[in-house]
């Protein structure tokens, strides 16, 4: 795995919340229902995306979490450098303190091309395109779309 568990849950429940209500707000056991998404911890995720501009959170009727930008200006990149940070995705792939073109691991060549295609993939790939992908995965297994039985206030977006 390329990042930690809590940016999957990350990725995978801000995919869910994009297919769900893309422009809306999101009760959080409406998002974890029917998934193996685990409630608390989506719960302490979700928190600090909202302290970090990913998401807003409303409280109240129609509240819940929503997305603070439209989901075809989030991608994974966003979300791996707010949950994780990118230090990690420029380390020496071996753990060396000192890695680069002047001063090489064993592994540097081989793996500097793969790294720079892994950053370009999280940072072209969209919430929308995710959520798109999850309705597919769903339909294709044939799974039931989520029905949200909430209404949802109006998302004031930056």
């Amino acid at each position: 795995m390329i990042y930690s568990n809590a940016c999957a849950y990350a990725i995978r429940a801000l995919s869910r919340l994009a297919m769900l209500r893309p422009d809306g707000y999101v009760l959080l056991d409406e998002l974890c229902e029917g998934s193996d998404l685990p409630r608390h911890f989506v719960a302490k995720i979700f928190q600090d995306l909202v302290r970090k501009g990913l998401l807003t959170s409303a409280k109240g009727r129609g509240g819940g979490f929503a997305l603070a930008r439209k989901p075809d200006k989030i991608t994974l990149y966003d979300i791996v450098a707010i949950v994780d940070g990118t230090e990690d995705l420029d380390a020496c792939v071996v753990g060396n303190a000192k890695c680069d073109d002047n001063q090489p691991c064993p592994l540097h060549d081989n793996w500097k091309p793969i790294r720079d295609q892994l950053k370009v993939f999280l940072a072209r790939t969209t919430l929308d395109q995710m959520s798109e992908t999850l309705e597919n995965k769903l339909n294709t297994l044939g799974e039931p779309l989520p029905v949200l039985a909430s209404k949802s206030k109006p998302v004031r977006r930056r």
